[in-house]
């Protein structure tokens, strides 16, 4: 049997004359109009980083520098699913108009998915939590936190793992999607609260005026003053204990920064006492003999020095 090469020929000019008459201008036109998509991808993304900058509420460089490194990867995790949905999307019309039956193709594609999403469900989890905690700003990088018991400051921040360090330099991995509970002591700003103790004999307002004296220095002080976001709040008499009166004393200041401010108002509150001869005491206890048993008698003899 003989083969018309001719014929053959002809008839393969002659479809592929009508693909490019029928198929390629609409194939040019989605091509064209997938591309404009992939440009408008980049003013969106543009757009919600604008939109993530104008609710922030945080003036110091720190903060504004961690923050434009979450919504760097927040922005380049949306524009990546973008342009991936977008990608799938343009192959699955294109082999459609080069006849390409893109039924088993999905089909095929769906399977194993299903597979893979069973197999990593546990990355998946991790990186939808990942991604809701830096969309919401939870934590930053250097922030204060307990995380599912453990204190320590955060060094990284990814989308499936949390690294925290603790004050002991070991470094704790947690991943996002175990995250159970999520206390944060550096958020926007941090409180201190200090119980100081002094000995019943002592007059409160006194003492007060003495606590008030010495935030009020601090809050002068050109080394604390930038730390402290306002003057110290005596919450009052909070407790009395065994041997002391305890005044309530709240400081606020910048994030992370309370340990500091509280350190140094414990200093300087210890050489405020002893300058005033405010006691801050040692604690009693009254020994109990019983009623039948005599008590304890003590004899102090005053050494004569003269």
């Amino acid at each position: 049997m003989d083969i018309d090469f001719s014929k053959l020929f002809a008839e393969f000019l002659q479809n592929a004359l009508r693909w490019i008459i029928n198929d390629l201008p609409a194939i040019l036109i989605i091509t064209l109009v997938f591309l404009i998509l992939f440009k408008l991808i980049k003013y969106i993304v543009k757009g919600f980083s604008k939109v993530l900058h104008s609710r922030s509420r945080k003036d110091d460089d720190i903060t504004k520098s961690e923050r434009q490194k979450r919504i760097n990867t927040l922005t380049g995790i949306i524009s990546t699913i973008l342009k991936i949905i977008l990608v799938f999307l343009y192959a699955v019309i294109i082999l459609e108009k080069l006849g390409v039956a893109i039924g088993p193709i999905l089909a095929s594609a769906g399977i194993l998915g299903l597979a893979i999403g069973f197999g990593a469900q546990e990355l998946v989890r991790d990186m939808i939590s990942g991604f809701f905690l830096l969309l919401e700003d939870q934590i930053r990088i250097g922030d204060a936190v307990e995380l599912n018991g453990v204190w320590g400051v955060v060094e990284s921040i990814e989308l499936r793992t949390i690294k925290l360090r603790d004050m002991s330099g070991v470094v704790h991995v947690f991943q996002n999607g175990k995250i159970n509970t999520l206390s944060n002591m550096s958020k926007d700003w941090s409180a201190l609260i200090v119980n100081v103790g002094v000995a019943y004999k002592e007059k409160y307002d006194h003492v007060a005026g003495v606590i008030e004296k010495v935030g009020n220095e601090m809050l002068n002080d050109s080394k604390y003053k930038d730390i402290m976001i306002s003057p110290l709040e005596i919450a009052g008499l909070n407790e009395f204990a065994d041997s002391a009166i305890v005044i309530r004393v709240i400081i606020k200041t910048k994030p992370g920064m309370q340990w500091d401010a509280g350190r140094e108002f414990r200093r300087r509150i210890k050489e405020a006492f002893d300058e005033a001869n405010i006691e801050i005491p040692f604690p009693h206890r009254t020994v109990y003999w019983g009623e039948k048993i005599d008590p304890l008698k003590l004899k102090v003899d005053k050494e004569d020095k003269s």
